[in-house]
Parts: C-alpha cells; structure tokens; sequence
C-alpha cells in the first residue's frame, strides 16, 4: 500500500536539520553539510553525483533504501532553490544540473505562481501554491501506487508531520553538534500525534532511526 515517507534525513544530535542563512553558497546553510556527512561518503550517493565509487555499509544501504518504491516527491521552497519571493524569471532550475536525482513528478512548495519545468531523467517539478494537502493529493494521483516521499526541508517536513499525513519517518542522527540552524523536533510532541520509535540500527557515521505512525483504532 502507498506511503507517504521521509527518507535519509539528516539530524544532529541537538535536534538541527539544516544550518542558518541558507544561500547560494551554503545550500544546506551555515555548518549545514556536516549533517548529511553519513551519505557523502556512500557508494550510491557517488554514483548519482559521478563521483565515482564509495562505501558498501549500512549507511549505504540506508540512502540506497530511500530511492525505492518512490513515484512522487514533495518539497518545500527552500529544497529547490535560494531565490525568495516572486519568481524574477525562469532561469533557476534546481540544485541539481539537468538531471536531478529524482526521475519522479516533483511537487515544489511555493506561494508563487511557476510553469511546470521538465528535467532529464523524467523529473518534472510542478509548482503549488495551494499548501500540503493539495500537493499530497497531486503526489498520490501520479505515484501509481507507489509512495510519496517527503524530500524536506525541515518547515515542510514539519507540517506534514503536524498534520499527521506522515507514515514513516527514517532519521539519520549524526554525533556532532551543531548549535544552532533549524530543529525539526522543537516545540512538537510526536508521541501526541501519534508517532513511535520502532527500529534503530547504528551505521558507520550516523545511527539511523525510524519512527511510524501508530494505526488510530
């Protein structure tokens, strides 16, 4: 059965998933790239950036996991680019290079009105201004069956799991510290919505935690 996911998301030890004043230069903000170190350094991650070959273990196992049984992503804003407000024109289009690592529908959070723009790779980003819940129907129509994948950041997440739409969540907590950035957990009582703690396996730099939504009766 389909499921709504986040996969392979980064977190520090003090409860941070992205580093301040994010920018062209710091995509991850301030600090922010010591948060997904775990994957840098694996195999599959490598491969999708031509980087040639990398580690085999279970951190690599984790990130390869994330791409699997994925027919439609969701992201916020900030996941796709830098720029702010109204879009000036056109001529950002992603992170990513023209062949973003995707190869989904990719529905992109924004308030701001954007044509849809096709990718290599079959990704294609569509632009919603009509919030979550539209952008999840929208994901769901065109996954066949397959699951919606939560891409981030940490706002989007957030509000997915507020709203309670989130079916499992797989958490890559990483030992160091980062001080300050974005929490994905501050101010939020998991367990009053309805989330659990079911598995956690110990990687080669991160542990890796996975929490699911418990059934309502």
């Amino acid at each position: 059965m389909s499921k709504v996911r986040v996969m392979s998301f980064g977190m520090t030890l003090d409860g941070f998933s992205a580093g301040t004043d994010q920018s062209l230069e710091n995509p991850l903000g301030v600090s922010g790239p010591e948060i997904m170190e775990p994957f840098f350094h694996t195999h599959a991650f490598k491969v999708m950036v031509g980087r040639g070959e990398g580690e085999k273990g279970i951190d690599n196992a984790m990130f390869e996991e994330s791409f699997k049984n994925v027919g439609a992503n969701i992201l916020g804003r900030n996941m796709f680019g830098p720029v702010r407000g109204p879009w000036p024109d056109e001529a950002w289009r992603g992170w990513w290079g023209d062949n973003p690592p995707y190869h989904t529908p990719v529905f992109v959070l924004t308030h701001h009105p954007r044509a849809s723009l096709t990718m290599q790779g079959g990704t294609v980003f569509h632009f919603v201004t009509d919030g979550i819940h539209a952008a999840l129907e929208r994901a769901r129509e065109v996954a066949d069956g397959r699951d919606v994948r939560i891409g981030g950041g940490v706002s989007t997440v957030r509000q997915y799991l507020q709203a309670r739409l989130i079916d499992e969540l797989h958490i890559s907590v990483r030992p160091v510290l980062l001080g300050a950035g974005e929490n994905l957990f501050q101010g939020m009582d998991l367990r009053a919505l309805g989330y659990q703690c079911h598995k956690s396996v110990a990687g080669e730099r991160a542990t890796h935690v996975f929490l699911h939504k418990i059934p309502v009766l």
